[in-house]
């Protein structure tokens, strides 16, 4: 079996290039002409494989798709325009007004504020439960169910469920798994082994290549039955297993119109082929990082799943083959002091992204979870006092010494 660079490197383009370009161009167009009326037709209809609109597809998204479903050996993979978008896409295509899904209250902020406000307007129930608690999860589920949804890693907690517990809820509840892979990315993680229907991922972090474009990626595993699903079931007479990827492709993603930029695709390919380099050497620098955050007496505490202090240490070394990924957080004495810890960061860049090739710190309490009262946010496990980095690619001594004068200065 091929290794995971290889496979990017290697995976070829659906058609040759009419010049025997090794790296297929980039299909800027909208718009995509036809021999005669009969065959644009047959493209409607779904009977003649080909492009008619980059809204509903395009060339180069095609082929960072093919990239990815090759990588993941899942049924088939569709491209959006953002991470938000894929976990909209998917929430839209399984649930109506008046279901519910099961998840963590410790979620990505946005994330919640989609489920509780956006489509909680539109009758949509979220309930939440212990993640590695097989009876809390069960409790939460009922005939209204349409889903169970998890983040590999959660962000900012950094906190692991045991996936195979949560698995195995979903398998015997009849709910499709749907987990955001975004921190882990399949590099570190293959959902489709652990049974999870769909894995979505912000392709805007780790796989851009170092936040070169926004988008996002709708896997299907092809592990769940979608017979069981009440809004897939009906297509399923028509497109068998490809049910989820047809209600997608064919209607949700189509007529939201949340669909991928070629370019953003056309970079998205290009971060793939250094993407293992790339979360091997973020990974790398966390875990030094993190030792040295752990040493130093103005740091209060320090959260990462590959300190041995870490409640999900064991979980994620057997999940994340050894790896425990970029991101870190930490606690100082207040909110002042991380403030001013911020300010006096030279390398380190204040911005709000994840897994850039360059190291990135926030205060999450004022910024991606500002829109909470405080309640809320100890709720989700958002302290006043949290930093959260994102570890880059840099050298690791500098980062360490840019943090240590830092650290010096507050």
């Amino acid at each position: 079996m091929k290794g995971f660079t290889t496979k990017v490197l290697h995976t070829r383009y659906s058609k040759k290039d009419v010049h025997g370009a090794l790296r297929p161009p980039l299909y800027d167009s909208v718009a995509f002409e036809f021999d005669n009326a009969g065959q644009i037709q047959q493209a409607f209809e779904g009977k003649l494989p080909a492009h008619t609109y980059s809204r509903i597809s395009n060339p180069t998204v095609e082929d960072f798709e093919q990239k990815m479903r090759v990588l993941t050996d899942s049924l088939g993979v569709i491209a959006v325009s953002s991470g938000m978008a894929a976990i909209t896409n998917v929430m839209l295509a399984l649930c109506s007004s008046g279901s519910n899904i099961v998840s963590s209250r410790h979620l990505f902020g946005n994330t919640i504020s989609l489920f509780e406000k956006t489509l909680g307007d539109w009758g949509l129930e979220i309930r939440y439960a212990d993640m590695n608690n097989p009876d809390s999860i069960e409790s939460m589920i009922d005939e209204h169910t349409r889903a169970l949804y998890l983040e590999s890693i959660t962000n900012p907690q950094l906190e692991v469920a045991d996936i195979s517990i949560v698995s195995r809820c979903a398998e015997k509840s009849g709910v499709p798994l749907v987990l955001d892979g975004t921190l882990t990315t399949p590099f570190l993680f293959r959902s489709r082994d652990y049974n999870i229907a769909v894995e979505i991922i912000s392709t805007t972090k780790y796989i851009s290549g170092g936040a070169t474009g926004v988008g996002g990626v709708i896997i299907d595993n092809g592990r769940f039955d979608w017979k069981k699903s009440p809004k897939i079931s009906p297509l399923t007479r028509q497109y068998g297993q490809y049910a989820f990827l047809a209600k997608l492709r064919r209607e949700v993603f189509r007529n939201c119109g949340s669909c991928m930029a070629p370019h953003h695709a056309w970079m998205n390919t290009l971060g793939l082929e250094t993407l293992a380099l790339r979360i091997q050497q973020s990974c790398d620098n966390a875990i030094e990082i993190a030792r040295f955050l752990a040493e130093q007496a103005k740091v209060k505490a320090v959260n990462y799943p590959g300190l041995p202090t870490s409640a999900y240490h064991a979980i994620a070394s057997a999940q994340f083959k050894g790896c425990f990924g970029g991101l870190v957080t930490f606690e100082l004495e207040d909110k002042e002091q991380c403030f001013r810890f911020i300010d006096s960061l030279e390398i380190i860049r204040n911005a709000t992204n994840l897994n850039d090739n360059k190291s990135l710190i926030i205060h999450p309490a004022s910024t991606i979870f500002g829109e909470y009262p405080v309640q809320e946010r100890q709720d989700m496990g958002i302290a006043e006092n949290m930093l959260r980095l994102s570890v880059g690619i840099e050298d690791r001594e500098d980062l360490i010494m840019d943090i240590q004068k830092s650290l010096e200065n507050i």
